[in-house]
């Protein structure tokens, strides 16, 4: 599976996400760029969680439905054609990087997928069962970490 080449203009690949876009700052999703959507992809699945948080997998966003055509979002704006889901925050769409104080800085993994079909997500899905879902109807994808500490 090719890779699709996500980024994003606020920082780069395992690099620190500015506090701007932290859950207690001003709680901004940050802008992002990708590249390599092949064409026949019919939507796009965009996450991100931390892997370290101290319960698991948090989900800090999760949309589905962006337009497969797309080759980025603005800053605190949802992707074109998205529907934003409800974040472990219990928010619907960005909630920002807030791991616990003087922990080490966490990783927070965004991955798009570029889909042959919608992905088929519970409720109020898991990152688990995002996984899941996306993995089943991937055809490439693109995975950007930012580290955050407070």
């Amino acid at each position: 599976m090719a890779a699709i080449e996500l980024r994003s203009p606020a920082f780069t690949d395992h690099s620190p996400i500015p506090g701007r876009h932290g859950h207690a700052g001003e709680n901004v999703s940050p802008s992002l760029e990708w590249v390599g959507v092949p064409a026949e992809a019919t939507e796009l699945l965009l996450l991100c969680e931390d892997p370290d948080a101290p319960g698991g997998h948090f989900l800090h966003w999760l949309v589905t439905g962006v337009d497969a055509h797309s080759a980025g979002v603005a800053e605190q704006r949802k992707p074109v054609g998205g529907r934003e889901w409800r974040n472990d925050f219990g928010e619907v769409g960005w909630g920002g990087p807030a791991p616990p104080p003087g922990d080490e800085p966490h990783r927070f993994v965004f991955r798009l997928y570029a889909l042959s079909g919608p992905a088929a997500l519970p409720d109020d899905p898991t990152v688990e069962d995002v996984y899941r879902a996306a993995d089943a109807a991937a055809i490439e994808r693109g995975t950007l970490v930012g580290l955050f500490r407070r």
